[in-house]
């Protein structure tokens, strides 16, 4: 009987390079929400892989970039410091864009920030989107950039190329016992993933500054007898003017993102849901160390 290897991975990028499409498409299950927008993901997020007796545990974490914010920082941190714990590193490269500034900048980081006993591998992503002469060329770019342990490339909303990096990490991970029972596939609550469900929806629907200034937080999750869940979550703005932003006009917005969240909440489940969504202006929730511990990160100090 073969030793059991499990571990971790950690998935890193410039923002919007594919991570959460990508653990969702690994994992089979919708854990991180995704967005066309930037920053998106705030903290980390881990999706549990079993392949043939080993267990993957692989890591989405916030997009790289330069921060200017707290949230910003904090954000940034979680990424590095979920890149610094992992057993191996997928770097995502947005094959449309291809090694940007950005990308630049967080390979440098990587050789401050991670030990290099821990591999480092490239996923170029979406190569669906691109021709392959230029393909040939960003290839050419990696290579001069670092002395990655692989490249691969791969299409993650159409699970092109994701099976042979699983092959290659299962090789990577350490002996050791499963940390994770066979029938979960994440560790985030049901209440973390109802809230980010929601904030999702808030994202898709409002503009410019506004989705970033704004949090989600599941209040009450009630079981009830005829098989259907009631759900009550606040969505904290920081100003009253953002109120009627996010109501829209005669409520439609919000009522829109109700909707929205309720069905996939009830697709995730299984069952009938009654969410009953709150609007709160709390101008602290930027400064609020609670609430960035329910988004899985620390309040940075100053």
């Amino acid at each position: 009987m073969s030793e059991t290897r499990v571990g971790f991975i950690a998935l890193i990028g410039e923002p919007n390079a594919g991570k959460s499409t990508m653990l969702n498409a690994l994992i089979g299950v919708k854990l991180s929400i995704v967005t066309h927008k930037v920053q998106t993901t705030r903290g980390r997020i881990r999706g549990v892989l079993n392949v043939e007796g080993d267990q993957l545990v692989f890591v989405d974490t916030p997009g790289l970039f330069a921060p200017k914010r707290r949230l910003d920082r904090a954000m940034v941190s979680a990424a590095w410091a979920g890149a610094g714990e992992a057993d191996a590193v997928v770097l995502l490269i947005d094959a449309q864009k291809g090694v940007t500034d950005g990308v630049r900048r967080i390979v440098e980081q990587c050789r401050q920030q991670i030990s290099p006993d821990i591999p480092i591998a490239v996923a170029v992503n979406k190569i669906d989107k691109v021709r392959h002469n230029a393909l040939l060329i960003l290839t050419d770019d990696i290579v001069k950039l670092h002395d990655f342990a692989r490249v691969f490339y791969v299409s993650s909303t159409k699970k092109d190329g994701l099976d042979d990096m699983v092959g290659w990490l299962r090789d990577l991970m350490p002996a050791g016992p499963w940390l994770y029972p066979e029938d979960q596939v994440g560790d985030a609550s049901l209440r973390t993933i109802a809230a980010e469900m929601t904030r999702e929806k808030l994202m898709l629907r409002l503009h410019q500054e506004l989705p970033y200034q704004l949090t989600v937080g599941t209040d009450t999750w009630e079981d009830r007898d005829d098989g259907s869940v009631r759900i009550e979550q606040t969505i904290y703005i920081a100003k009253e003017g953002h109120r009627p932003i996010v109501l829209g006009k005669g409520g439609q917005t919000l009522k829109a993102v109700g909707q929205e969240s309720r069905r996939d909440l009830a697709d995730m489940l299984g069952h009938p849901v009654h969410l009953f969504l709150h609007v709160q202006v709390d101008p602290r929730w930027l400064d609020d160390g609670d609430r960035y511990a329910e988004m899985g990160l620390e309040l940075p100090k100053g």
